[in-house]
């Protein structure tokens, strides 16, 4: 269970790392979109009532950071998260290896909501040391794999993560951490495989921006303006003739970037227009989705917490009782044949009809339920369930692999609960290395 919280983040990125398309399409800032908002912010504020599992500090921060707030349930969850989210990276720091990237959205989730840091203790081997001395800790552990290494103990995205929570937090990082990934970005190793990680370069823009506002990384200065510039140009070069930057699901962080790193926000209006359109369509059904764009649609950013004062805000969001929806399955069933490709590189192929509309969760369970020696186990990320075993192999975040998940040959953006069986298709499992 506990190296399960390092391969959340791991799960996150996989999943949303797609290769960039380059489009030179004109920004126009019209069309925002109160209203839309208030339904974003809304549909964040039901999902806490109806959250599986730890709190999701990614959800709170993205409800601190708005505009709109109800101050109750914003209290009530953060009591979850300092309860419970906090005794399960406690346990972690015992168990794990690294835990950088969770610890480090705790962190600016308690930010976002003014908490005292330096109250928040984690004891560990009977000794009591602070939430801020933990981070530190965690991200020596990171950069010294990097010393031997161009990847870190997790990844790019939460090591990023670790220096944007120390740095909004009032932390000097170390020179020595924040120029690792200067050089990461340098030598463009923030990538999966070939593909372009579009919501890690994000997080690595927000990190070094927060960075280069504190003053303090005036030795390598110019190394510094010339990532960030790279950073920019590598989001603004993804951008596709639609508007998305990456995909729809690393959008949100890349506007957020392109904000926080000084870009005008016209420079940014079309990829808010392709996030507002998604939205209405219901592509961000999943809470982990929301709360990534709705601080872009807002033109905020992460770095908001940094001199966020919690003072005098508005506090008039409510939640009106809706009607339950009930979804009757699809009489109209299709054909989905999937594919399992081992480590070894051995294939094998089973097919099962499936009612259309079925998640591919679903799909997956009924084939297993067939009982034709189709086996998998999931565990829990932020973005939801992911595959952990197929057929009796892990892809384990230790051996740098993960369970690749494509349709028709076209990575999956979305997670197994969330990808929908809309027509005859062929899934592939691959376990992959990274």
């Amino acid at each position: 269970m506990r190296s399960r919280l390092s391969t959340t983040m791991l799960s996150w990125v996989i999943t949303i790392c797609l290769l960039a398309f380059a489009s030179s399409k004109p920004c126009d800032n019209e069309g925002s979109n109160n209203e839309l908002l208030l339904s974003l912010n809304k549909d964040l504020l039901r999902s806490l009532g109806r959250q599986e599992g730890l709190p999701n500090p990614s959800v709170h921060l993205a409800l601190r950071i708005s505009s709109y707030h109800n101050l109750a349930k914003e209290s009530e969850h953060l009591i979850r998260l300092n309860t419970q989210l906090h005794n399960d990276i406690q346990n972690s720091l015992s168990s794990s290896p690294s835990v950088v990237g969770l610890l480090a959205l705790y962190t600016l989730a308690l930010k976002s909501s003014c908490y005292d840091l330096n109250t928040v203790t984690f004891t560990v081997s009977d000794t009591s040391e602070t939430l801020l001395t933990h981070l530190k800790k965690q991200m020596e552990k990171e950069k010294e794999r990097l010393a031997y290494s161009h990847r870190p103990l997790t990844n790019y995205y939460q090591y990023s993560l670790g220096v944007l929570a120390l740095c909004t937090s009032g932390i000097r990082v170390n020179d020595h951490v924040s120029n690792k990934l200067i050089k990461a970005v340098e030598h463009q190793y923030l990538k999966q495989g070939d593909a372009e990680c579009i919501d890690t370069y994000a997080m690595a823009g927000m990190a070094l921006q927060c960075v280069k506002d504190t003053g303090f990384h005036v030795r390598n200065a110019a190394e510094l303006d010339t990532a960030l510039d790279k950073i920019k140009q590598k989001l603004l070069a993804s951008r596709r003739a639609d508007g998305h930057i990456g995909n729809e699901f690393s959008t949100g962080l890349a506007v957020q970037a392109l904000l926080a790193m000084g870009s005008p926000v016209a420079e940014c209006a079309a990829s808010m227009e392709a996030m507002r359109t998604d939205a209405r369509s219901n592509t961000y059904h999943n809470p982990m989705a929301i709360s990534q764009i709705l601080p872009a649609l807002q033109q905020k950013s992460y770095l908001t917490v940094k001199n966020k004062a919690c003072l005098n805000e508005d506090d008039t969001l409510v939640l009106e009782p809706i009607d339950p929806v009930v979804v009757l399955p699809s009489d109209t069933k299709v054909s989905v044949i999937v594919e399992v490709v081992t480590s070894s590189g051995e294939a094998a192929l089973y097919s099962v009809d499936v009612a259309k509309g079925s998640s591919l969760l679903e799909a997956l369970e009924l084939l297993k339920g067939r009982e034709v020696g189709f086996m998998f186990e999931k565990e829990s990320s932020l973005w939801g369930p992911f595959l952990s075993v197929v057929n009796g192999e892990q892809a384990r975040q230790s051996d740098r692999r993960y369970w690749h998940l494509s349709s028709d040959g076209t990575a999956l953006s979305q997670g197994i609960n969330d990808f929908k069986i809309e027509a005859a298709q062929k899934i592939t499992i691959k376990n992959t290395s990274y």
